[in-house]
């Protein structure tokens, strides 16, 4: 009887409430071991925790509009949304405010990897272009992404001969000359992604203050298996080291970036260098970076920590999806794909992100990689590990993204400024060309 009597919209405002509850949920909880729940605790609280503001607007206009043009919380379930619309509130401030350090973390990793007086290593003309603080302009429109005076040139042809053997290029407007080179690798699990959807934020402000960014496409699984995505990924690097003079870049600083999938990759162009496996037909073109900087990738494919997000099922699936056996038919070749498998003496810096609250990959696997690194690599290593952020936190303007940009531009600027007085690593015998 009760039911019959309580109005609609009391119902619609508690689904509607209990909804936004569950959003700040997945953005204050760190979400792992759920299986096939991960990826959804992913996209709710990376779309929750980087835009906390707009939830919290769109919820108090939802909870304006039903006391304005209803009685629903004139009824016990009305009563109950309010009471959630209350604590999604009060989440959401927590999640906001989870992003207040993200600036001093960032920093601190630079100045304990690079020095505290980094900073001046970098010349004075080129730091005149870096910016620090976040203006509610980058906020405003988080999804605004191609801003700035860059010329975007698509869809240039690589070797390889497949049609996933295109990249872009993004540089100065007006053309450039001698310019230092990004490539920006795509993420997506290995079977999905496109050149042109991620990073922006970050090609964009480094392709207005005079670089130049490559953004290539690879062979995607699981029609694809690795190495595959691995070998199209250094195709596209040897192509920038023959090609990129036309385009106003430097050849001789080529950096390296990307995010979870793009993110392992950048580890691995980083830890194989020249590895003549990897470079079929064009095993002579040096393909070792100036510097790498992944993004919330994964370290460990077989999960020989046992702290991957997902559990065991990332193992399996990695098996039946990405590559072309199982662990014991070649652990050599698992061990290839693993990138804490694949540290070396000669590694070049690396600038490793991840968030606390990474739902797909493990933040402790992040933690064993730089672990190990700074453990065998003779150049600097840096950590930044940021409280709330979940996967994907740069991929649209946020504090999180706009703070991490910056930092990311700093450090490779260090490193260009200083390869001519770091003493370079001689190769590691061991595993160079293996």
């Amino acid at each position: 009887m009760l039911r019959s009597m309580t109005p609609a919209s009391s119902w619609v405002v508690l689904a509607l409430a209990a909804i936004g509850a569950f959003m700040t949920v997945t953005a204050l909880v760190r979400g792992e071991r759920l299986g096939w729940g991960n990826p959804i605790w992913f996209v709710f609280g990376w779309l929750t925790s980087e835009l906390a503001v707009f939830h919290i607007a769109g919820s108090m206009l939802i909870a304006a509009a039903f006391f304005l043009f209803s009685d629903a919380y004139h009824h016990a379930p009305g009563e109950v949304a309010l009471v959630l619309f209350y604590g999604s509130w009060c989440g959401l401030v927590i999640a906001q405010l989870r992003a207040r350090p993200t600036p001093t973390v960032l920093e601190h990793a630079l100045a304990d990897a690079l020095g505290p007086d980094y900073r001046n290593r970098i010349p004075a003309a080129r730091r005149a272009q870096l910016r620090e603080a976040v203006t509610w302009q980058d906020l405003a429109r988080p999804f605004a992404l191609r801003r700035g005076p860059v010329e975007w040139l698509r869809d240039r042809s690589y070797p390889g001969g497949h049609e996933r053997n295109a990249l872009d290029i993004y540089r100065p407007a007006g053309g450039c000359s001698g310019a230092p080179v990004l490539i920006q690798i795509h993420g997506g699990a290995w079977t999905i992604g496109n050149k042109h959807e991620q990073a922006l934020p970050l090609i964009y402000y480094l392709a207005a203050r005079g670089w130049v960014v490559v953004s290539p496409n690879y062979r995607l699984s699981p029609a694809s298996r690795f190495p595959d995505h691995l070998i199209d990924c250094k195709r596209a690097f040897a192509w920038a080291r023959e090609h990129i003079a036309e385009f106003g870049g430097d050849p001789s600083f080529i950096a390296v970036t990307g995010g979870s999938a793009g993110g392992h990759l950048t580890a691995l162009l980083g830890l194989t260098p020249n590895d003549a496996r990897l470079q079929p037909g064009f095993e002579g073109i040096d393909t070792r970076p100036a510097a790498c900087v992944p993004f919330y990738g994964v370290y460990d494919f077989l999960d020989r920590h046992h702290v991957n997000a997902s559990g065991p099922r990332m193992v399996e699936w990695l098996e039946k999806t990405v590559m072309p056996c199982a662990p014991n038919a070649d652990p050599a070749l698992w061990d290839l794909a693993s990138p804490i498998a694949q540290v070396r003496s000669d590694a070049p810096p690396f600038f490793v992100l991840h968030g606390t609250h990474d739902s797909l990959a493990s933040v402790a696997e992040a933690r064993l990689f730089v672990d190990r690194l700074r453990a065998i690599s003779r150049e600097p290593v840096a950590y930044a590990e940021l409280a709330g952020a979940q996967h994907a936190w740069e991929i649209f303007r946020s504090v999180r993204a706009v703070h991490s940009v910056h930092a990311v531009a700093r450090f490779l600027e260090w490193c260009r400024a200083t390869r001519a007085t770091r003493p370079a690593a001689p190769p590691d015998a061991a595993l160079d060309g293996a």
